[in-house]
């Protein structure tokens, strides 16, 4: 097992609190990828399953499901362009096709520089100030191709 001792103390500790072992495999997932680089790698995948006495393909099944666990690597950025029909209506496309442009970073892969990945989101219930998107776990709302401008700018 390929855990840090840290960690895999933890996990011991988190199983106390669930009636079967493999329930803690969602919060143990958070924390892998919260300390082990920031996504859900093979390897990480593999060490879970023996920590949780599943196959390898159970923990995938679950990783690939869940849209806040990422399976490849991630920017320094992440910015999510919410796409529902309110963003839509008030130009999440144009928000979006700027977001791309300023980046370099198509729809779920990273910049080559490493240093954005852009996805686009469900509805993240901002509708009143669409078109919006998240950077970092901050809603920015209201953007239009200036303020996105702005906004990334700002981060370089």
């Amino acid at each position: 097992m390929a855990f840090p001792a840290a960690l895999q103390a933890e996990f011991e500790e988190l199983i106390k609190n669930y009636p079967d072992r493999k329930a803690g495999l969602i919060p143990a997932l958070h924390r892998c990828q919260e300390d082990l680089g920031g996504w859900i790698t093979p390897e990480i995948m593999e060490d879970c399953a023996e920590f949780f006495g599943l196959e390898p393909v159970e923990v995938y099944g679950v990783a690939s499901f869940y849209p806040m666990f990422k399976l490849k690597p991630q920017g320094e950025h992440v910015i999510g362009v919410c796409h529902n029909l309110s963003c839509d209506l008030r130009g999440a496309q144009a928000v979006l096709a700027r977001v791309i442009e300023k980046t370099g970073a198509k729809v779920g892969s990273r910049s080559a520089d490493g240093k954005f990945t852009v996805e686009v989101l469900e509805c993240q219930g901002a509708c009143t100030n669409a078109p919006m998107f998240d950077l970092d776990g901050v809603y920015h709302e209201d953007l239009d191709e200036a303020r996105v401008d702005e906004i990334l700018d700002g981060l370089r």
